[in-house]
């Protein structure tokens, strides 16, 4: 289903995942989560910008175990914990977290 913003159309898969990661752009991320209900804050942008940064290290889009681990070691042990990231992601840290940051799905979501 695509995305239409600004008088584009986005091109996802059936996920709801950008088909162009070249495509992302934070207004994309904001629609994303506007469709989805909910209101990115500070904490979440933070999550996202991890997860791009570490993207593009690593190629690949971390599963949540390797998310939690990875996100205490950079920004301490309170955010780097499952319940503080599915407070912000209630469906799933990384595979909602890695759709607004124009990820791929990560290895191992359902």
């Amino acid at each position: 289903m695509p995305i239409e913003l600004n008088g584009q159309t986005i091109e996802t898969d059936e996920e709801g995942y950008l088909a162009n990661r070249t495509d992302w752009n934070e207004d994309i991320a904001k629609e994303m989560a506007r469709l989805d209900s909910c209101d990115l804050g500070e904490n979440h942008w933070e999550v996202i910008n991890f997860l791009r940064e570490y993207y593009e290290q690593y190629q690949i889009a971390p599963a949540v175990r390797v998310l939690t681990k990875a996100i205490g070691k950079k920004l301490g042990a309170e955010k780097g914990n499952s319940k503080y990231l599915y407070e912000l992601y209630p469906y799933g840290p990384a595979k909602q977290a890695c759709k607004y940051a124009g990820l791929p799905k990560p290895t191992g979501c359902v």
